[in-house]
């Protein structure tokens, strides 16, 4: 397949995927991606062409930076140091004793291999750690080692595996040259990512001060940073480009953001962009993965020696080793701490360590896209030409891990937390992972969902409209409260169980058949009074009819054969019944729509007031939301009616504009008024405070392209 052909399929699968995601919340996207490259590859012989260095450098720069960028300050800070051990200490741990058993469980698999495999199976995806970590309810101590260590030992499993490979390709590996090649190419890579990081860094503010700072320049150079990063260590100082876009992405996180202060936008927009970045990386690397695997499945069935049912056997084995390891090594952490806590009089002592936090901690290092991306980087020969040994068997095991450890999270996940929240990976999370949530003793106290407060404030904004509405700005002040109770309609049925949202769904279609029968008899009394014509009493009629075909689709009954043959015949006669009205007088038409369209609404008012008025009704059991929601709809429709100039569209715009500040103004004191009564946190605030700016934002766009 061509080369643009490929991005232009995995960019459509992406989307695809993410779509399917929405339906199937469940299943983590990652593996749907999989999914659907297996698929792909299956029914359509697709196979993407690999190249190690472009691969590295497409896929696994973007994504360290992007982890070095949004290292953590606070907390993980803190716990610098065990973190580092647990992102290096750990992983070649894992990388020498899980090579050593891969190597015993699989024979044919060369030690070196089976040194590189478990090297990259080492890095844990940092979202995915945070997502089980947190619902899991993780001492503090082991969340925040387990978060940040997720958010480094990319780096250092990437070297390993580096080494391994490198032994594999050219038959020699020297433990002292290693040594040596290793402390170089680390402390080289270090020190290139800060320095080039820091010239990138100033001639940026250099290029402000002279008055280049606009946004889209900023962000495209930030974007590219990764990339030249990773080649100038790469290619000229022969150093880990690896480690120096984890450095370099650490510096900008430190340094890098002085221009934000001045300009609020640039961060707006690169976090955006980065998310799109991330987004999009992170599903391709797994599209492809699912389309590699038909081709390492049909290596492996023809292998003599390992069948594909022992091949899914060893990935088993292969993970059980992997979480065996990092439980042990948590809880070694977890008793050494406690320890050395105890014997400290200074500070407080720990509770002795359980086995089931260890065990949570374990289960919690789900594989990602950086696993991914090295495996499929290994290369197809060695250096005298024969095929790379065991390659397609690596690929498998290393598959296998990453959808086992991403289905036994999916399945545990449930099991371990209060919290049914879906599990997250970098491809379906556009959270910061800066902003961890702190496990203190306030999160004892009760806090109201981010779902209520949307709905309190937003109600606070209907009532101030209600008290801006005047007879000059009705129908302005009808469309935002439509906008409005829209919105508070889908929160409040999220927010219902299941029994309470039928019986308010029952009610609502009771109140629209009311008000369907008061907007028919309007209808046939303009007829009646030949103040309509034939056609538009026919087309209205239809309308009419759709509407109530609608709502008896939305309670799930099904159309019987007949009525669905009636249905369709009056579709083709409201076609001809429009083709006639194009040929009379447009100017009569329309007066005559307007008309329709303004009693067919008082009719549905009055209709309801009758209803409301019968003493057999208990009005009571009417969701108050619903009736108001019912009752502006219609309003809506009679003040649409009404014919404006253009200039009075114009101020009626305005004005539209106008109740929207005032809108969003009770908005923002509605968050304050959640916060200071402690019914929400700080960052809860935050993010409400966030989704103010954008309408706020957007209305201003708005009003600029308007003007």
């Amino acid at each position: 397949m061509h080369i643009l052909e490929a991005v232009i399929l995995l960019m459509a699968l992406v989307v695809f995927s993410n779509v399917v995601d929405h339906f199937v919340p469940a299943v983590p996207v990652s593996l749907i991606q999989v999914a659907i490259g297996l698929v792909v590859a299956v029914t359509t012989k697709t196979s993407i062409p690999l190249e190690t260095d472009w691969f590295l450098l497409l896929f696994v720069a973007p994504l360290l930076f992007n982890d070095g960028r949004r290292f953590p300050k606070r907390e993980l800070w803190q716990l610098r140091g065990p973190i580092l051990a647990n992102a290096i200490a750990l992983v070649f741990l894992t990388t020498i004793v899980g090579g050593l058993l891969f190597h015993l469980i699989i024979p044919t698999m060369p030690l070196s291999v089976s040194f590189a495999l478990a090297a990259i199976l080492s890095p844990t995806d940092p979202v995915a750690v945070q997502s089980i970590s947190k619902r899991a309810k993780l001492p503090e101590g082991i969340l925040h080692i387990v978060s940040g260590e997720s958010l480094i030992n990319d780096a250092s499993g990437l070297i390993a595996f580096k080494y391994a490979i490198a032994a594999t390709v050219t038959g020699v590996f020297s433990l002292e040259a290693a040594a040596i090649d290793f402390v170089y190419i680390s402390i080289m890579g270090f020190l290139s990512g800060l320095v080039i990081m820091t010239i990138i860094l100033v001639i940026e503010n250099w290029l402000y001060r002279q008055g280049i700072n606009d946004v889209i320049f900023s962000t495209v150079l930030q974007v590219t940073t990764p990339f030249v990063v990773y080649l100038l260590t790469e290619e000229v100082l022969h150093a880990s480009g690896v480690i120096a876009v984890v450095a370099a992405g650490i510096v900008f996180h430190f340094y890098g953001t002085a221009p934000d202060r001045s300009q609020p936008e640039l961060k707006l927009v690169s976090e955006k962009t980065w998310d799109i970045i991330i987004y999009t990386l992170n599903g391709i690397v797994f599209l492809i993965l699912g389309i590699e695997l038909p081709i390492a499945t049909t290596n492996v069935i023809q292998n003599d020696n390992i069948n594909t049912f022992v091949a899914l056997g060893i990935s088993f084995v292969a993970w059980l080793i992997l979480l065996v390891i990092r439980v042990v090594w948590i809880y070694g952490f977890q008793l050494a701490s406690t320890i050395r806590s105890r014997q400290s009089k200074s500070r407080q002592a720990k509770q002795m360590p359980t086995f089931k936090a260890a065990l949570l901690a374990g289960l919690s290092g789900v594989r990602g896209a950086v696993t991914m991306a090295g495996v499929l980087s290994m290369p197809m020969v060695v250096e005298n030409g024969s095929r790379f040994p065991s390659r397609s068997l690596a690929l498998f095991v290393a598959a296998g891990v990453i959808i086992i450890s991403l289905v036994v999270a999916t399945v545990m996940l449930p099991l371990i937390s209060e919290d049914k929240a879906p599990l997250l990976t970098r491809a379906n999370s556009t959270n910061d992972p800066d902003e961890l949530e702190e496990t203190t003793e306030d999160d004892d106290q009760h806090y109201i969902s981010e779902d209520q407060a949307r709905l309190y404030i937003m109600k606070l904004a209907v009532q101030r409209i209600e008290e801006e509405r005047r007879p000059n700005n009705q129908k302005e002040a009808y469309d935002l409260i439509l906008d409005y109770q829209f919105l508070i309609r889908r929160l409040e049925l999220k927010l219902q169980n299941k029994q309470e949202m039928d019986a308010i769904i029952a009610d609502e279609l009771a109140l629209r058949r009311v008000a369907l029968r008061g907007e028919r008899s309007a209808v046939q009394k303009l007829y009646d009074k030949q103040q309509i014509s034939k056609e538009t009493f026919l087309v209205s009629t239809a309308r009419l009819q759709r509407v109530e075909n609608q709502m008896v689709r939305s309670v799930g009954r099904k159309a019987k054969l007949g009525r669905g043959i009636v249905q369709q015949v009056i579709r083709l006669r409201n076609l001809i019944s429009l083709s006639l009205l194009q040929r009379r007088n447009h100017e009569d038409l329309s007066n005559e729509l307007i008309l329709v369209q303004k009693e067919q609404a008082k009719g549905a008012i009055k209709a309801l007031s009758s209803y409301f008025a019968r003493d057999d009704i208990d009005n009571n059991r009417f969701d108050g939301q619903s009736v108001y929601h019912l009752i502006v709809h219609y309003r809506n429709q009679i003040e649409l009616a009404k014919e404006y100039s253009k200039k009075q569209i114009k101020d009626r715009t305005m004005q539209y504009q106008h109740l929207r500040i005032k809108a969003l103004a009770a908005e923002r004191e509605g968050v304050q008024v959640l916060l200071e009564q402690g019914n929400i946190d700080w960052a809860m605030a935050a993010r409400l405070r966030q989704y103010i700016n954008y309408s706020e934002t957007v209305l201003i766009m708005d009003y600029q392209n308007n003007d």
